[in-house]
């Protein structure tokens, strides 16, 4: 066999012969986390650049005005760019890591390499209210479904290194370890075990070195916790708890109607100019929804809350209480819709960093309350970051990782408590209205999202396409006993599909039913088939989930059942065909 390239073909072999899949795992998982951390500081990093350019040439003067165009023109660019250049849907961050898991054999498009860092840059550096981890981790996963799929690597060890990936440049860009296995584990759903503990660690370990590296040792929110919890306070924090999880199904529930808004709209441009000016005009009143946000959440965490007031119509009421925390809510709750507005504009980013944005502004919302009236005393800087930590929580389903992210990114775990008390009651409150994060709902709802669970993972793996078979010899309604017994000699099946012309199921028949007959010769050009079939009571469509087919096999009770679509016959899937690829599969989610 002549190979085109014959080296990379010997090199196949070898690696075969000599490198098992856990080695090569072992050995990819350090590099897939520098080229992680590598593609997080490049989306940081021209960020900053492009925001510096705007800044330069517009003159902060003029910014406030400019805030109708500049989220318009950036979206503008990536809405042309994507159309155009890619020409391939560049998907939304984590949900495309998702998808590719649920629906891609973990396989993600070449142009994820660089399409998601293009994108979201010129996305948020002009402007667009969302955040820039997710395409981080967009861009990190790509590599490792590059790598995996240069050297053949089998679906669980795609997975495994897209997790990793996906964790790597999580950690990499907050410098929090443990947040990234967290986030591995709640939102990539990867089950943590003996053996994918240690490339996962090898990946955030090196993630983490390449961003000390690249991005310096100035961490992401510099904040040190001075008070420790009370058990006195422990009932308010059970109340900021629920306050946030009812906070957070309204961000998921706006967020999901608005979505579904901009997908009526059937023309890119139509949607990009009524998403584009539309946020132009939302954040010309409220600034502070400009970008994704961390020079704002940092003044948040100390205190400092000028922002709500620079550059916007508000500002010589600055020193009116009542108006500073209708401008704080105000901005939570428009956050959802500005963020919404920029996806469905047709802009590229994340939902984390407008998550911890809200859950900053909430916590300062919470603690002024409370402070005025008197209701709870503690430092008005630790409500900022334990709403933070709530919104994570609650908006993403994620109570560990808003947990750890806080813990860690605060240098110590003196609010360890709290943020458990907040976090774990925010997501049960959630849960209540939304049974799935805006990650996860779009893959629920067409029953492609990956669980915990693993044998309901290897069911919808399974298609059902891929089972029928269609070896079975077809009869019509007129066909007389005699055409039937010399079906019987040529076949090996004992099910006899009953169609017309066209193709349309009219019933079927098995051996059983005609073995008393069908050596009586005298019978033969007096039965019809018409005469002897029965319509199955159960039949299964080739829309139907593999949990659905399995289910009807255990309700019936049959070995074969009748695959119709649109009433007309494709074919039988039998029991053990089903059972046979199910071991096949589920050996596919064994490390063993």
């Amino acid at each position: 066999m002549n190979h085109k390239f014959p080296t990379l073909f010997k090199f196949y072999r070898w690696r075969l012969r000599h490198l098992s899949d856990r080695k090569l795992v072992l050995i990819l998982s350090p590099i897939i986390g520098v080229c992680a951390a590598l593609g997080a500081a490049v989306i940081k990093k021209s960020v900053k650049g492009i925001q510096y350019l705007v800044d330069f040439f517009t003159g902060n003067e003029a910014l406030n005005y400019l805030y109708v165009f500049l989220p318009f023109i950036g979206i503008l660019i990536v809405v042309i760019i994507v159309k155009f250049i890619i020409r391939s849907p560049v998907r939304h961050g984590i949900p495309n890591v998702l998808h590719s898991i649920s629906c891609r054999k973990g396989e993600l498009s070449k142009h994820n390499l660089y399409s998601s860092i293009l994108t979201s840059v010129l996305t948020v550096g002009f402007g667009g209210s969302v955040g820039l981890e997710g395409p981080a981790v967009a861009t990190g996963a790509a590599y490792g479904s590059w790598f995996s799929k240069a050297f053949r690597l089998d679906y669980r060890y795609k997975v495994l290194m897209l997790a990793c990936a996906s964790s790597g440049a999580m950690a990499a860009i907050f410098k929090a370890p443990i947040t990234g296995i967290a986030f591995a584990i709640e939102i990539v759903m990867i089950d943590v075990n003996t053996f994918s503990l240690v490339p996962l660690l090898l990946t955030i370990l090196s993630s983490i070195i390449t961003s000390y590296f690249f991005m310096g040792d100035e961490a992401l929110y510099p904040f040190k916790v001075t008070s420790s919890f009370l058990i006195s306070d422990f009932p308010m924090y059970v109340v900021f708890g629920i306050f946030a999880g009812l906070f957070s199904a309204y961000f998921t529930k706006i967020f999901i109607w608005i979505s579904d808004f901009f997908e009526k709209i059937k023309s890119v441009w139509n949607r990009l100019c009524i998403g584009g000016f539309s946020l132009g005009i939302i954040i010309f009143f409220f600034p502070s929804l400009y970008g994704e946000g961390y020079h704002f959440i940092n003044s948040c965490i100390h205190g400092n809350i000028d922002y709500l007031f620079d550059n916007s119509l508000f500002f010589n009421v600055n020193d009116s209480f009542p108006i500073m925390v209708l401008l704080i809510l105000a901005i939570c709750f428009l956050k959802v819709i500005a963020t919404s507005i920029t996806f469905g504009a047709g802009g590229v980013g994340g939902i984390f960093a407008p998550a911890l944005f809200a859950g900053a502004n909430m916590g300062m919302f919470f603690a002024l309350i409370c402070d005025k009236f008197n209701i709870f005393q503690t430092d008005k800087n630790n409500l900022v970051l334990i709403g933070m930590s709530g919104m994570i929580a609650g908006i993403l389903q994620a109570p560990l990782t808003g947990i750890f992210l806080i813990a860690e990114i605060t240098g110590g775990y003196s609010l360890f408590v709290p943020l458990m008390i907040v976090s774990l009651f925010s997501y049960l409150t959630v849960r209540i209205f939304a049974p799935n994060s805006v990650y996860h709902y779009q893959l629920a709802q067409r029953k492609e999202l990956m669980t915990h669970d693993q044998d309901t993972n290897v069911l919808r793996m399974m298609e059902v396409n891929k089972l029928v078979e269609t070896d079975f010899i077809a009869l019509l309604p007129d066909d007389k006993l005699r055409k039937l017994a010399d079906v019987i000699s040529k076949s090996h099946r004992n099910l006899f599909p009953i169609v017309d012309e066209n193709g349309n199921m009219k019933g079927m028949l098995k051996m059983d039913d005609v073995r008393e007959i069908i050596f009586r010769s005298e019978l033969y050009d007096k039965v019809f088939m018409k005469d002897l079939m029965y319509m199955p009571e159960y039949s299964i469509s080739t829309n139907d989930t593999m949990k659905d087919v399995v289910k009807k096999f255990g309700k019936s009770g049959r070995y074969n059942i009748a695959v119709i679509d649109d009433g007309k016959y494709v074919g039988f899937i039998s029991r053990a065909r089903v059972f046979s690829r199910y071991r096949k599969e589920m050996s596919l989610f064994s490390h063993d």
